[in-house]
């Protein structure tokens, strides 16, 4: 599925897209970026979502403010008591080297691996991102799962991702791409 552009406004379709795919090719592994809880909160309302392993993953705590962490702590609490589990850490393309790029200028080696995934678009370069953020926790399996994500707000892009951990990120393969904007 394509959009003509990317944005809020694809959020209802990529979700319904990605769980169709994966109730089609039997994936129980489902990981959904989520800033503000916008995308989480959808969450709570897919059918038969106990059958499945829905892992949220938010911002890094500081990454827009210094000590703060932009997902709501209440929705926090009412997915995990649902059973959909929460994940905030490191985010693979974009800690230390955007870090030392704000100290020293210049690029980093993390920068250059997520410039060459927006040329497919934001949302792809998010959707491997998270599966190394999830498959760091231990939270997924290293095998087939589909990832949901977005540009800005909302989610316009799903991918069928071969999972792996972020020290081994160049076996993350982005096996299918179920649903992007054409605009990147």
């Amino acid at each position: 599925m394509y959009f003509e552009k990317p944005g809020i406004e694809n959020t209802d379709k990529t979700i319904e897209a990605a769980f169709q795919y994966a109730a089609g090719n039997n994936i129980k592994d489902i990981i959904i970026a989520s800033t503000t809880g916008y995308c989480a909160e959808k969450m709570l309302r897919v059918p038969n979502r106990e059958a499945l392993n829905i892992v949220v993953v938010t911002h890094n705590t500081g990454f827009s403010e210094e000590g703060k962490q932009s997902f709501p702590a209440d929705l926090r609490k009412k997915l995990i008591e649902s059973g959909i589990t929460v994940h905030t850490g490191t985010m693979v393309l974009r800690s230390l080297g955007t870090a030392i790029r704000e100290l020293a200028g210049g690029y980093s080696e993390q920068e250059l691996v997520a410039n060459t995934l927006r040329m497919f678009s934001q949302g792809v370069k998010v959707c491997v991102e998270i599966v190394a953020m999830a498959a760091d926790g231990g939270l997924i399996p290293f095998s087939d799962v589909i990832a949901v994500a977005g540009t800005g707000r909302g989610a316009d892009t799903a991918c069928l991702v071969k999972a792996n951990s972020s020290n081994r990120f160049f076996k993350i393969k982005v096996k299918e791409i179920i649903a992007k904007p054409k605009e990147v």
